[in-house]
C-alpha cells in the first residue's frame, strides 16, 4: 500500500523572523561638486532558512496486512504532511494516557493545588508503565468523554471524539495525534509548570509500550523523544489497534495502525517503525552535503 504525502495547514505556531543587525555601514563621500551622495539601496537580507530536522515528508511505501495511516508536524512552522488518508480515524487505546496525565496536571495548577506524592506516582506508571487501572480513575475524576472535549478545543483538533465514554476508545486521527504532541510539547496541555515533567515520563517510558518510532533512531537519539504507544484487541473487529505518538526536536508524529489479530502486536510497532525510518531516510537524503 502507498501512502502519498501531502502539506496541509496544521498546528498553531508559525515560524518567526529572526532579528538582523548590520555589522557597520558604510557613509558614501559627496560628490566633487559638492553635491549630496546619493543614497545607496540596500543589500536584500536573505530569508533565513531553518535547518533540517530528524525526520522528512516523503512518500511512505509500506506492505501492510490492514489498514494503516501517518501524519508528521513540523513544530517550527505548523505544517502537517504525511499519507492521503491522515485525517481517518481509529481507536487510541493506550496512546491517550498522555491526555490524560496532561489534564490532570493543568487542572491542578488552575485550581492552585499541588498533586501530592501518591497522584505523582500514579502518574509516573500510567505513562511509563502504560498502567490502565490509574487511567480509568483518573478518566473517572477528571470527568470522562468532557476530558476529550477539552482536548480538542485546547488542542484545536479537528478530526478527533470521544466514543462510548471510555478512554480507550477516544478516536483520533494521525493529524490529531501529531497535533495533541504538539500541544503537550508547547505547554498548552500540561501547563507550563507541568509540561516538562510530563516529557520527562514519556522520555522514559518502559517495556513493553517503548516501541515503534524510537527504534527507527540510535539509542542516543531515541532516548531524546517522548513517546506514548497503544496497543489494544478490538474483539468485535478482531483486529489489533496499535498506535503510536512521538514528539522529537522541532517535530511530532503520529502513526496508527489495524491488522489482523493473527498478527502479534508487534507488528503495529514495525509499522511505526517502518514510516520513521523512511522519514528518517528523506530528512538524511536533503540534508546538506
Amino acid at each position: 500500500m502507498l501512502a502519498v504525502s501531502r502539506l496541509v495547514p496544521g498546528g498553531p505556531l508559525a515560524p518567526s523572523a529572526g532579528k538582523h543587525q548590520a555589522a557597520g555601514r558604510q557613509v558614501a563621500a559627496a560628490a566633487p561638486d559638492g553635491t549630496a551622495p546619493a543614497t545607496p539601496s540596500p543589500s536584500p537580507t536573505p530569508s533565513p532558512s531553518l535547518p533540517p530536522l530528524d525526520i522528512a515528508p516523503t512518500e511512505v511505501d509500506l506492505d501492510v496486512d490492514g489498514w494503516w495511516s501517518w501524519a508528521m508536524l513540523d513544530r517550527r512552522t505548523g505544517e502537517i504532511a504525511g499519507s492521503a488518508n491522515l485525517d481517518q480515524t481509529s481507536t487510541t487505546a493506550s496512546l491517550i494516557k498522555a491526555w490524560i496525565a496532561a489534564d490532570v496536571l493543568r487542572a491542578a495548577t488552575a485550581d492552585g493545588r499541588t498533586p501530592n506524592d501518591y497522584r505523582m506516582w500514579q502518574l509516573e506508571i500510567m505513562i511509563r508503565d502504560s498502567d490502565n487501572a490509574v487511567a480509568e480513575q483518573l478518566w473517572q475524576e477528571i470527568g470522562r468523554s468532557a476530558a476529550i472535549d477539552r482536548m480538542v478545543a485546547i488542542c484545536a483538533l479537528t478530526d478527533s471524539s470521544s466514543t462510548q465514554n471510555r478512554w480507550s476508545t477516544t478516536m483520533l486521527s494521525p493529524r490529531d495525534v501529531a497535533r495533541l504532541g504538539d500541544c503537550i510539547a508547547d505547554g498548552r496541555a500540561a501547563g507550563p509548570e507541568w509540561t516538562d515533567w510530563l516529557l520527562q515520563q514519556m522520555r522514559s517510558v518502559r517495556s513493553p509500550g517503548n516501541f515503534g518510532v524510537i527504534q527507527a533512531f540510535p539509542e542516543e537519539a531515541a532516548a531524546g523523544i517522548a513517546i506514548k504507544n497503544g496497543w489494544v484487541i478490538r474483539d468485535a473487529d478482531r483486529e489489533w489497534h496499535v498506535n503510536c505518538l512521538a514528539i522529537g526536536d522541532g517535530w511530532t508524529l503520529g502513526v496508527m495502525v489495524r491488522f489482523p489479530t493473527s498478527r502479534p502486536y508487534t507488528y503495529g510497532a514495525e509499522v511505526c517503525r517502518g514510516v520513521t525510518g523512511q522519514l528518517r531516510a528523506a530528512a538524511a537524503a536533503a540534508a546538506p552535503a
